[in-house]
Protein backbone atom coordinates (compact mmCIF):
# COMPACT_ATOMS: atom_id res chain seq x y z
CA UNK A 1 0.00 0.00 0.00
CA UNK A 2 1.87 3.11 -0.82
CA UNK A 3 -0.49 5.09 1.54
CA UNK A 4 0.54 3.52 4.55
CA UNK A 5 2.06 5.53 6.90
CA UNK A 6 2.93 3.47 10.45
CA UNK A 7 1.74 0.90 12.30
CA UNK A 8 -0.08 3.48 15.01
CA UNK A 9 0.96 2.02 18.13
CA UNK A 10 2.81 4.72 19.00
CA UNK A 11 2.76 8.36 17.68
CA UNK A 12 5.05 11.49 18.30
CA UNK A 13 2.88 14.42 19.25
CA UNK A 14 2.90 17.46 20.93
CA UNK A 15 2.25 17.44 24.27
CA UNK A 16 -0.99 18.94 24.85
CA UNK A 17 0.46 20.12 28.56
CA UNK A 18 4.03 18.93 30.86
CA UNK A 19 3.51 15.08 31.13
CA UNK A 20 5.57 12.87 33.15
CA UNK A 21 6.60 8.72 31.57
CA UNK A 22 4.00 6.75 32.04
CA UNK A 23 0.99 9.47 32.16
CA UNK A 24 -2.21 9.75 29.72
CA UNK A 25 -1.73 12.26 27.07
CA UNK A 26 -4.97 13.42 26.04
CA UNK A 27 -4.97 15.41 22.74
CA UNK A 28 -8.09 15.58 21.10
CA UNK A 29 -9.38 12.45 20.30
CA UNK A 30 -5.91 10.93 20.80
CA UNK A 31 -5.57 9.23 24.11
CA UNK A 32 -2.32 7.37 24.99
CA UNK A 33 0.16 6.95 27.69
CA UNK A 34 3.57 9.20 27.54
CA UNK A 35 7.01 6.85 26.47
CA UNK A 36 8.79 9.39 28.47
CA UNK A 37 8.59 12.85 29.83
CA UNK A 38 7.85 15.96 27.87
CA UNK A 39 7.35 20.10 28.44
CA UNK A 40 3.84 21.74 27.25
CA UNK A 41 4.28 22.00 23.26
CA UNK A 42 7.45 19.51 23.12
CA UNK A 43 7.42 16.01 20.87
CA UNK A 44 6.63 13.68 23.09
CA UNK A 45 5.76 9.66 21.97
CA UNK A 46 2.69 8.31 23.09
CA UNK A 47 1.47 4.62 22.87
CA UNK A 48 -1.69 4.26 22.13
CA UNK A 49 -2.06 0.59 22.36
CA UNK A 50 -1.50 -1.98 25.77
CA UNK A 51 -1.68 -2.35 28.78
CA UNK A 52 -0.74 0.17 31.68
CA UNK A 53 -1.15 -0.02 35.26
CA UNK A 54 -2.15 3.57 36.28
CA UNK A 55 -3.23 5.51 40.04
CA UNK A 56 -6.82 5.59 40.99
CA UNK A 57 -9.28 7.33 42.85
CA UNK A 58 -9.18 5.55 46.12
CA UNK A 59 -12.54 4.60 46.60
CA UNK A 60 -13.27 3.79 43.15
CA UNK A 61 -14.11 -0.26 42.58
CA UNK A 62 -13.46 -2.06 39.11
CA UNK A 63 -14.01 -5.17 37.62
CA UNK A 64 -12.88 -6.43 34.80
CA UNK A 65 -14.16 -4.98 31.38
CA UNK A 66 -15.33 -1.85 33.67
CA UNK A 67 -14.68 1.23 31.80
CA UNK A 68 -11.79 3.73 33.07
CA UNK A 69 -11.72 6.78 32.60
CA UNK A 70 -9.15 9.59 33.73
CA UNK A 71 -9.91 13.00 35.76
CA UNK A 72 -6.52 15.57 34.33
CA UNK A 73 -7.35 17.52 37.52
CA UNK A 74 -6.69 14.51 40.36
CA UNK A 75 -4.68 13.00 37.52
CA UNK A 76 -5.82 9.53 38.31
CA UNK A 77 -7.71 6.73 36.85
CA UNK A 78 -11.54 7.18 37.99
CA UNK A 79 -15.04 5.44 37.34
CA UNK A 80 -16.65 8.38 36.87
CA UNK A 81 -17.40 9.25 32.99
CA UNK A 82 -18.91 12.94 34.01
CA UNK A 83 -16.12 15.51 32.54
CA UNK A 84 -13.61 12.90 32.42
CA UNK A 85 -12.13 11.11 29.44
CA UNK A 86 -12.02 7.33 28.78
CA UNK A 87 -8.81 5.80 28.94
CA UNK A 88 -9.90 2.22 27.95
CA UNK A 89 -11.17 -0.93 30.02
CA UNK A 90 -10.01 -2.44 33.54
CA UNK A 91 -7.92 -5.85 33.00
CA UNK A 92 -7.99 -6.67 36.09
CA UNK A 93 -10.53 -6.23 39.50
CA UNK A 94 -8.64 -3.51 41.55
CA UNK A 95 -10.78 -3.18 44.91
CA UNK A 96 -11.04 0.29 46.68
CA UNK A 97 -7.96 -0.61 49.00
CA UNK A 98 -5.64 -0.72 46.15
CA UNK A 99 -3.75 2.17 44.88
CA UNK A 100 -4.14 1.63 40.82
CA UNK A 101 -5.70 -0.23 37.93
CA UNK A 102 -4.65 -2.48 34.91
CA UNK A 103 -5.86 -0.37 32.08
CA UNK A 104 -5.96 -1.66 28.58
CA UNK A 105 -6.52 1.47 26.58
CA UNK A 106 -9.10 1.74 24.22
CA UNK A 107 -7.33 3.56 21.12
CA UNK A 108 -8.90 6.11 19.12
Amino acid sequence: MKNYIQKGDTLTIPAPAAVASGFPVIAGAIVGIASGGAASGAPVDVATVGVFELPKVAADNFVVGAAVYWDVTAELATSTATDNTKLGVAVATAAASTASVNVRLSGF
